[in-house]
């Protein structure tokens, strides 16, 4: 790598195998230098999990001009971490989580190592963004992706993000997109998420599964609505979860504690 060129970080939680992270790495080693720094395999559902009680070890799996690609045996939160101290001799210019292998839209936000990677770059103030199509095959196409991502990634490395913001952008399963739409989270939630089993040694068992609703479906400025009507969906997403607006509605609250308490 040779310090001329920007420095990306790539990570995901499909494992440093998986189609979609050697797609971007393929869509974006033109534009700059490249670090890849994921999971020795698929790690869905880590959100921003970190190993406290694991010791964690590092594989080079591949070095060519401009690409360097390790794994690592913890999560997708331990591959950026370890990349940033342990791997990386000067500091990223962008933290990109994916391509992942199915949509990271609504509530999966909350739970997705994609965007696990995403948040960790932001919480240490570099741009950072998540890259998701709405297809969950191994051999997903990714290359109705390639303009969108490029041109995504150039602007916000000559511009930049706003402090504590990344970006979540999901693409829908489709050949040709309607255009790019800025949207908000949509409401939604799982349910019937657990299948139970009886194993013959006589207990039970359970499998995580469960099924998406979208609770607004109408809502044309969610990025539900917009996965759904042909858009690229564009999520600009708060490190601060703070529910400022919640401030005077509960202001009752901590005059009823002190009493309380007095």
């Amino acid at each position: 790598m040779t310090g001329n060129r920007p420095l990306i970080l790539i990570s995901n939680d499909d494992g440093f195998q998986a189609k979609g992270i050697n797609q971007l790495v393929d869509m974006l080693s033109d534009m700059a230098d490249i670090l890849v720094c994921a999971p020795d395999g698929p790690r869905s559902g880590f959100s921003c999990a970190f190993s406290a009680t694991t010791p964690l070890r590092l594989t080079l799996r591949q070095r060519r001009q401009g690409v360097e690609v390790w794994s690592c045996n913890g999560t997708p939160v331990d591959c950026v971490k370890l990349a940033l101290e342990n791997i990386l001799t000067r500091r990223p210019d962008m933290v990109i989580g994916g391509i992942n292998h199915g949509d990271n839209a609504s509530v999966n936000t909350h739970y997705s190592g994609t965007m696990g990677v995403t948040l960790e770059g932001c919480m240490k103030y570099i741009p950072s963004m998540a890259f998701s199509l709405c297809d969950h095959r191994d051999d997903a196409d990714f290359e109705p992706l390639r303009p969108y991502i490029r041109d995504i990634t150039r602007w916000v490395l000559s511009e930049g993000l706003p402090k504590g913001v990344c970006l979540n952008v999901n693409f829908p399963l489709l050949p040709v997109f309607k255009g790019v739409r800025l949207c908000r989270m949509a409401f939604g939630t799982w349910y019937n998420e657990t299948s139970t089993c009886h194993h013959p040694r006589g207990y039970d068992y359970y499998w995580m599964i469960g099924h998406y609703r979208n609770d607004e479906p109408e809502q044309q400025d969610t990025d539900n609505w917009a996965l759904t009507h042909g858009y690229v969906a564009i999520t600009p997403t708060r490190i601060d979860v703070t529910a400022y607006e919640a401030f005077e509605s509960l202001a009752p609250l901590q005059g009823a504690i002190g009493r309380a308490c007095q």
